[in-house]
């Protein structure tokens, strides 16, 4: 294919797409906005633009110079949303790291990123301590607090607290401009088996996924839409894949924003009250939360905009939260897509459908691909899938800002991008509309009697029990159908329920020719609390691992 190019004027700029442009543009609109931290810090744009710049002093003045990566172990905080900025505009790769994981998982993390320096609040100072001997290439800490002092053995080198460090350096630095392409985040996700896998993005990635979010959610006339007269508080810890990505796109747009610090039921329930934000993210188990505490019943919800990611959003959760009022949509993504690759889109004529059941099948599909985002789905040969809204493949994605490997894995990298587009490990159907619906991840798809089954189609069923509060259907060995679904329940407060009961509520979906009768589960277990994985998700590892199958 022929193409023309033409020579540019022999000083025009090349433009690089790099994080700083972001920051920039945010005393340009609302520069008065506030960030807000709990009850104790409250400040503008202005003032972030100067906090960010002294902490570019402060690493400077530290001899992290770029191209080192320092890590961040804090709660949600305008200290987070600082470091979003300083560490990669400085040339520096910010580490988010999960501070759920095991102590030895985050110690592998620390090594195998190559941290230079940590910023970390008081709270984890103990846990860094008790592997200061064993972290390779850490050459010291920044403390974070909201107390006026903090503990330390004595074991770790800390150069001092964060607001001292900030107090002593000017609040002027020039970012200088350099290659987007240039590693601006990592961070790591956990699988079932191995070690942690390093993900990573660049500038450009990051500001290409910012402008896609802002396109989806604000131009795209929808249900669940952002800007910038919202107020934004995210629910997703901000080490997860950049809090969605939302952090950047808030304070592109000058939007205020509360950060809610260590995640406490009562005091989130205190600053929502307070601060009545309109636009949060969350996975189902913090949404569920909110539609079921009995703190909550007394607060007017009609207002709260949120998006639901992490886990699929199950039908009764969506119906009981759109019940309150909560204009409620589901996205898509995960760890090696920045997240973001597709929302749900409910158009401004079916917003006016006040059937409650066609709104919560609606609002609980996977989404349309966001801008920029090529989806195909595969089946096990690797042949493309008709939209049809009945045949299942796996998600594969292209999109500019997918991660481009797994750091220091080739390997793994190479399965991840076979074929020239990244695989999901997510089984869906799309219909002729281009909506997405996930029916399962491969690894949990269960196999039954030759037949796919979907564990999230069957905790949408029996999820719809008058007495089930939340359910986990996984897979379990069978010697006549090769498996058959298990499910695991949490009863509502007061309510009692029969594996018998819970057979005949089942029936009317075998009767109405939803599922086959092998596919109700063939064992009930419950619970009072059913496992969840580091960000939140349904652990169906665990889960399977708890069940006696012999």
């Amino acid at each position: 294919m022929k193409i023309r190019k033409l020579a540019s004027a022999s000083q025009a700029f090349n433009y690089p797409l790099l994080i700083k442009s972001i920051l920039a543009y945010s005393t340009k609109i609302e520069p008065e906005r506030e960030i807000v931290y709990r009850d104790l810090i409250r400040y503008n744009y202005f003032t972030l633009t100067k906090r960010v710049n002294k902490l570019a002093n402060v690493l400077e003045s530290l001899e992290i110079d770029g191209a080192q990566t320092i890590a961040v172990l804090d709660y949600d905080s305008h200290r987070y949303l600082e470091c979003f900025f300083a560490i990669p505009m400085t040339g520096n790769v910010l580490h988010t790291i999960n501070w759920r994981l095991s102590a030895a998982q985050i110690l592998y993390t620390i090594n195998h990123a190559e941290d230079t320096l940590i910023i970390c609040h008081a709270d984890f100072l103990p846990l860094l301590e008790s592997m200061a001997q064993e972290m390779t290439t850490v050459k010291g800490i920044i403390v974070c607090t909201d107390e006026p002092s903090y503990k330390s053995n004595n074991t770790l080198t800390v150069y001092g607290e964060y607001e001292s460090l900030l107090a002593k350096v000017s609040d002027e630095f020039d970012f200088p401009d350099f290659d987007e392409n240039a590693v601006a985040t990592t961070f790591y996700t956990t699988g079932t088996t191995g070690n942690p896998k390093g993900v990573y993005f660049t500038h450009r990635q990051l500001v290409l996924h910012t402008l896609s979010i802002c396109f989806t959610f604000s131009t795209i006339d929808g249900a669940c839409r952002f800007n910038n007269s919202d107020v934004y508080m995210p629910l997703t810890p901000m080490f997860h894949v950049h809090a969605w990505g939302f952090p950047y796109v808030a304070t592109l747009s000058g939007a205020k924003q509360v950060y809610i610090g260590k995640f406490e039921p009562e005091s989130v329930l205190k600053f929502f009250m307070k601060e009545q934000p309109t636009f949060s993210h969350c996975v189902p188990t913090i949404l569920q939360m909110f539609v079921s505490h009995p703190a909550t019943q007394n607060i007017d919800l009609s207002k709260w905009k949120v998006v639901i990611g992490g886990s699929a959003l199950p039908k009764p959760l969506a119906k009981a939260a759109l019940l309150r009022g909560v204009d409620v949509i589901t996205g898509y993504g995960m760890s090696e897509t920045c997240p973001i690759v597709s929302t749900v889109y409910v158009s401004p004529e079916e917003q006016q459908n006040l059937d409650i059941d066609f709104q919560v099948e609606a609002r609980t599909r996977t989404g349309t691909p966001s801008a920029f985002v090529d989806i195909r789905l595969v089946d096990e040969q690797g042949n493309t899938i008709a939209h049809n809204g009945e045949d299942v493949g796996e998600i594969t994605l292209r999109t500019p800002w997918l991660t481009q490997g797994y750091f220091k894995e080739a390997d793994k990298s190479e399965d991840l991008w076979r074929d020239g587009w990244l695989h999901t490990g997510d089984v869906a159907s799309m219909n002729k509309d281009n909506s997405l619906k996930i029916c399962d991840r491969i690894k949990d798809v269960i196999k039954s009697g030759g037949e796919w089954v979907s564990s999230i189609e069957l905790e949408n069923m029996i999820g719809l029990h008058e007495a089930v509060q939340e359910v986990a259907v996984v897979s379990i060995p069978d010697a006549k159908w090769g498996e058959r679904p298990h499910a695991l329940i949490v009863t509502k407060d007061g309510k009692a329920i029969s594996k018998e009961s819970l057979h005949a509520h089942m029936k009317q979906f075998v009767d109405a020719g939803k599922i086959t009768p092998w596919t109700v589960p063939a064992s009930v277990n419950f619970t009072l609390v059913i496992p969840k994985t580091s960000v939140g998700k349904i652990d169906k590892k665990a889960i399977r691992a708890s069940i006696d199958t012999v």
